[in-house]
């Protein structure tokens, strides 16, 4: 713990620490907790934080695993950032959040609102648990024709960006050659594929040379049409109301399972929990922890992001050309670093900073109106 800016640039100086993670305001300094009761030292305050990883994902990219990315798995990136600022913002009013690319193979979301980092424990538990759908397994997401709103919105969000970046060839290939589009027609319903829905369709698509968004096309027509067919049935072959969901919803459940966000949902859940600084360098890849504009979201490249060896040489460089001048400049105003810092401080600090000077003028002015003459 530190008690000032000052202290804390001397210690990050001297000890040149391979990264900084951030947690909790406390009662008291954290370093002194060890003298301490558990009852008087705790935590007072922290922002609400969500983590993504693309390791998350694994089980749904077809062309990396583990710590290793590309352009193409980095969409799963960009829909799980559409959708939480979406969802932040207008079901829980959050205004005061950032988006940071992590440095390797994630992103990370900070809410600063006053009243994001208030939450206990348990309101934070109950936001993240909000958003969360139970991808981890291959099980039916038994999701019900009356759909949250949340995830109706998510849904109309990630269903575009699901045929255009995933089900093609230059994404993951889901619908791209009859091996893949055999193995996703078998994850339909088993009343489905007992109605000779799959089998239909993959004797259409082997016969034509049809785009990946015309068999997606075809995927909803087929099911609008059997289940219309199925509920004016009355036959013994009628389908049950639950066969009919699960049929209906195969295809929300599929865009989903492939787009939605799969969220480190401890890391949000504690108010202590910590969490890499914005700005840190990764000691992996040695990329800067930067914040991302979410206007811009689909332009985010994780490769042009500014690596420590880049800046080191974009320090010297501009300090070379502009002799005792570069003195009088930021550092970071001499390197690649300044377009995100600049975004940062704009977008976010600023309207923070706005905050807490509101807050105190208020609380000035009623301090004044108590104590004025009556």
């Amino acid at each position: 713990s530190f008690k000032d800016c000052e202290e804390f640039k001397k210690a990050v100086q001297k000890r040149q620490p391979n990264k900084i993670d951030i947690g909790a305001v406390f009662t008291h300094k954290p370093s002194e907790h060890k003298t301490m009761k558990s009852d008087v030292f705790h935590t007072v305050e922290r922002e609400l934080v969500f983590d993504i990883d693309l390791t998350d994902y694994d089980c749904v990219r077809t062309c990396c695993t583990g710590a290793n990315i590309c352009n193409k798995c980095w969409t799963y990136m960009n829909c799980a950032c559409k959708t939480m600022d979406h969802g932040l913002r207008e079901d829980f009013g959050f205004e005061r959040l950032v988006w940071f690319y992590s440095g390797r193979r994630g992103v990370h979301c900070w809410v600063s609102d006053q009243a994001a980092r208030e939450l206990s424990n348990e309101a934070r538990s109950a936001v993240a648990t909000y958003f969360e759908l139970p991808l981890e397994t291959d099980k039916s997401l038994e999701l019900s024709t009356n759909l949250h709103p949340m995830l109706r919105r998510s849904f109309d969000t990630l269903e575009p960006i699901f045929i255009e970046k995933i089900i093609g060839e230059d994404g993951m290939g889901l619908l791209s050659d009859q091996t893949s589009w055999v193995k996703l027609l078998k994850t339909m319903p088993e009343a489905a594929r007992s109605a000779g829905i799959a089998a239909s369709l993959d004797k259409e698509w082997s016969s034509n040379h049809s785009s990946e968004a015309s068999k997606w096309s075809d995927i909803k027509k087929k099911i609008t049409a059997f289940v219309s067919k199925s509920k004016n049935m009355k036959s013994a072959q009628t389908l049950s109301n639950k066969q009919r969901d699960e049929i209906e919803m195969w295809q929300y459940e599929t865009v989903f399972r492939h787009t939605y966000p799969r969220l480190d949902i401890n890391v949000s859940k504690m108010q202590n929990h910590l969490l890499k600084s914005p700005f840190c360098v990764h000691p992996k890849t040695g990329r800067v922890c930067i914040p991302m504009d979410m206007s811009k979201i689909d332009e985010f490249d994780p490769f042009a992001v500014p690596t420590l060896p880049q800046i080191v040489q974009e320090l010297g460089d501009y300090d070379k050309k502009h002799g005792e001048a570069a003195k009088k400049v930021p550092d970071w105003m001499k390197t690649s670093l300044k377009p995100s810092f600049a975004y940062f401080q704009k977008s976010f600090l600023n309207p923070l900073k706005n905050d807490v000077m509101a807050k105190k003028r208020d609380a000035a002015e009623k301090e004044a109106a108590t104590m004025g003459d009556f």
